[in-house]
């Protein structure tokens, strides 16, 4: 009963890896060049940074009334603060039409250091193939959260071949046991099952955190199974409208969050998109992640603080399902650790997409055989 249980097990993972292979490889592959951009990005383009000086930062509405020249047919989404030694970002973004740029000034002058179009260059180029394999997007979402969710199948079924039938095959389980004169099939055969092995906890994390990007049922079933009980679309609170208006609510927004949060590494701000949305306003007080973020929400008109009923709110209002939900990129990462986080993401991800290689030639290997036979 075993044996045929683990055969059909072995059939599966089988024929998922072989029509999964290819894809999963790219996603592994394009997640490791991703891994640094953040870093890369630093040491590679200087108007991220400023020279530090002795004086206030321009307000919201002086830095708007500058970027808006440089993009004047499209909606300003926010505008963000990135502390004293960094070039403060205006960014243009539009679900549809789609488009996303960001202009770097200075916040002492006002001087546009940089116009960036954050559609085009090699990590945008990257970061589409690892969510859309380069198809257009509708497609290619779909595919790829459908081979991850085959990934996710594979790693549990792999487990389950995994485990040893005896306690002789358990030595061969946990590490490399290579005598001299070890055929190239039995270290192939050892990569893949040993190496899977010490990277499935790992790697069901990508899976789980990938699928939740993936598709929109996984997120909410996932989010009820840790007990969520809010939503998880985000939105902003409606403004009452008022013939009463403030003069430059997204600058008092700004001294309101920069006094209350005087140690954040960045805080941003967001014009209201229209007369009956509030100003959005968010501070973090770590660089590098994200799921620690304040989400502020202020009337235009009276400037009354907005609570919402979505994860994306105070942090400390947020229980721990929310603040899993808030951790999924910075958990996809690896951020969370930091950059030790970073680098050993990068490396499961290099071992991760060696396991459609190394599983394609355990089939090659064994079909090559019956071949010979025959």
């Amino acid at each position: 009963m075993k044996n045929n249980f683990k055969k059909a097990i072995g059939k599966i993972h089988l024929w998922l890896g072989l029509s999964s292979g290819i894809i999963v490889f790219i996603i592994a592959v394009t997640g490791c060049l991703y891994a640094f951009q953040e870093e890369i990005q630093n040491i590679t383009e200087e108007y991220r940074f400023v020279e530090k000086q002795d004086k206030l930062f321009l307000l919201p509405s002086q830095l708007e009334k500058i970027a808006r020249k440089e993009f004047p047919d499209k909606a300003l989404h926010a505008i963000k603060y990135n502390g004293s030694e960094k070039s403060a970002e205006a960014i243009f973004f539009h679900y549809e039409p789609t488009y996303y740029h960001i202009v770097y000034l200075n916040p002492y002058s006002g001087e546009v250091l940089e116009k960036e179009n954050m559609d085009e260059g090699f990590f945008r180029f990257i970061l589409d193939g690892h969510y859309y394999l380069w198809l257009p997007h509708d497609i290619g979402q779909i595919v790829v959260a459908s081979a991850t969710l085959i990934f996710l199948v594979l790693l549990i079924s792999g487990l389950i071949l995994w485990y040893p039938r005896n306690k002789n095959a358990t030595k061969q389980r946990f590490k490399f046991n290579w005598k001299k004169g070890t055929k190239w099939k039995r270290k192939n055969y050892d990569l893949h099952n040993i190496t899977g092995f010490y990277v499935c906890l790992i790697a069901l994390i990508f899976a789980i955190t990938g699928l939740v990007w993936g598709f929109q049922w996984f997120a909410c079933s996932y989010y009820t199974v840790l007990g969520g009980e809010k939503s998880l679309v985000y939105e902003d609170p409606i403004s009452t409208k008022s013939k009463l208006t403030l003069e430059k609510p997204l600058d008092k927004v700004w001294a309101l969050m920069q006094k209350q949060y005087p140690n954040a590494k960045s805080i941003e701000v967001h014009p209201p998109e229209n007369d009956s949305t509030s100003i959005a306003a968010n501070a973090n007080p770590e660089e590098g992640t994200y799921w620690k973020t304040d989400y502020r929400y202020f009337d235009q008109y009276t400037l009354e603080e907005k609570e919402v009923n979505h994860i994306f709110g105070k942090y400390e209002n947020a229980a721990i399902s929310d603040k899993l939900m808030r951790m999924n990129y910075d958990l996809h990462t690896g951020a969370v650790f930091g950059l030790t986080g970073k680098i050993f993401a990068f490396l499961i991800s290099l071992l991760i997409a060696s396991l459609p290689i190394s599983g394609f030639y355990i089939w090659w290997g064994r079909n090559k055989k019956k071949v010979i036979k025959a």
